[in-house]
């Protein structure tokens, strides 16, 4: 293996206090491609420790650390310096604190998808995107419905237009602007133009951080969307096919 191949690897850290699942997760991830195991720690301190002096691109950390939470591990290592990406894996969380987990950045994972899925979300996160699973939009829905009150209306900087409506529930279903533009019967140009606008109400230089804010609640323009998601029941059953094997993302938030 090259010089080069070795440098563009994505270093991994995992943080998870059982020992066999993070064994199993260290060896399944040591065997894919692109892929470098950085570490693999069972206490808070001992990651927090090895982060100081590490150049590790993503941590994989278990939302539940005992008497710690992944939040708090992901507040410490901020902190403390560390620059890189975070992805929580977890079999279980409550909305608030997965809402806490996406304002500090952090993507989650839950442990009962596939591991190949688990490959496709590491490469987004490191890629600087946000993973969240579907199933986490559905418990953050009534607790993201109930503060749309605080914010329609009291702020005309954060009202949309309904072209501007339109233009985010296209973006978070997950299409492109050119895909927008035909489904509005708009050019691409004036999506493109749409979607600066809503950076600039919204605050932020990028999809993702748009996805992002609407999701926390902070633009009132979400509640249609979040409604659906909430109502949805994930179709696990239905055959595979190259269309319904691939996630669909939100700007690579996937909601499938």
């Amino acid at each position: 293996m090259d010089q080069h191949t070795v440098q563009n690897r994505i270093r991994l850290v995992l943080l998870d206090e059982h020992c066999l699942f993070r064994a199993s997760l260290s060896h399944f991830l040591a065997a894919e491609d692109g892929f470098q195991i950085a570490g693999e720690y069972g206490t808070f301190a001992e990651a927090l420790e090895a982060l100081n002096c590490s150049t590790a691109d993503v941590v994989l950390l278990e939302f539940d650390l005992g008497s710690e939470s992944g939040n708090d591990f992901i507040s410490a290592a901020r902190q403390a310096g560390y620059c890189g990406r975070f992805l929580l894996l977890t079999g279980d969380v409550d909305a608030r604190s997965a809402a806490i987990a996406l304002k500090l950045g952090a993507g989650i994972f839950l442990k009962s998808e596939t591991p190949e899925l688990l490959v496709y979300a590491i490469r987004l996160v490191a890629d600087g995107q946000v993973w969240v699973d579907p199933r986490v939009i559905q418990m953050l829905a009534e607790r993201l419905i109930n503060q749309y009150s605080r914010f329609e209306g009291k702020d005309s900087s954060g009202v949309l237009e309904d072209r501007e409506r339109n233009v985010l529930l296209g973006i978070l279903g997950g299409l492109t602007n050119k895909r927008i533009g035909n489904k509005l019967g708009l050019t691409e140009t004036s999506v493109k133009n749409l979607v600066r606008r809503l950076f600039t109400k919204a605050g932020v230089k990028k999809r993702s951080q748009l996805v992002r804010v609407a999701l926390e609640g902070s633009l009132g323009a979400t509640r249609q969307f979040i409604r659906q998601q909430s109502e949805r029941t994930p179709h696990r059953d239905q055959p595979a096919s190259n269309e319904t094997r691939r996630p669909r993302t939100i700007n690579r938030w996937p909601v499938r």
